[in-house]
């Protein structure tokens, strides 16, 4: 059974807030699904999970966690976990302890990358981020959870493990 977990986050630009949707692999600690919005809609979360599905095809019976924010309690969204089979799940009220792992990830992105930026435009922090994700946070940030291997190279010991059994 596969795992991912998502929720939202903020980052000021000079032209206002960009919202960042991103959804978690908690296996590899991968981030497999991003977007990011000057509106925090459902379609910003929606278009989330959509990246997710297309880079990395999950099977049915997928779970999928959330906190309770209206974006995740959406028809649209709700919609689309049951179009691909999924379960929804979401965190208590108001604990944020439920949805650790993409909170950390949030951590990590604001306290090594964004803190450190004075983003004129929103296109600049997108550019910013999707560089943080995809050249650093994915294939070489270590991880402790995952024994001090990126979430790429993890995967990759997985998959060999897997074809040597």
């Amino acid at each position: 059974m596969h795992f991912y977990a998502s929720d939202v986050t903020y980052i000021w630009t000079q032209e206002g807030w960009l919202y960042l949707a991103v959804v978690i692999d908690l296996c590899s600690r991968q981030v497999v699904g991003w977007s990011m919005s000057s509106r925090m809609k459902a379609q910003l979360v929606c278009d989330a999970l959509k990246m997710a599905v297309w880079r990395r095809r999950p099977q049915t019976g997928l779970i999928h966690h959330s906190d309770r924010g209206s974006q995740y309690a959406s028809k649209a969204f709700r919609r689309l976990l049951k179009a691909h089979g999924f379960r929804g799940s979401m965190s208590r009220k108001g604990n944020c302890w439920d949805n650790a792992v993409v909170e950390s990830f949030f951590g990590s992105l604001k306290q090594e990358q964004v803190q450190w930026q004075h983003y004129q435009t929103r296109h600049e922090a997108q550019q910013d981020i999707l560089e943080y994700i995809s050249m650093f946070y994915n294939s070489q940030r270590l991880h402790s959870y995952l024994d001090y291997m990126s979430p790429c190279d993890y995967e990759r010991q997985l998959l060999e493990m897997k074809k040597a059994a």
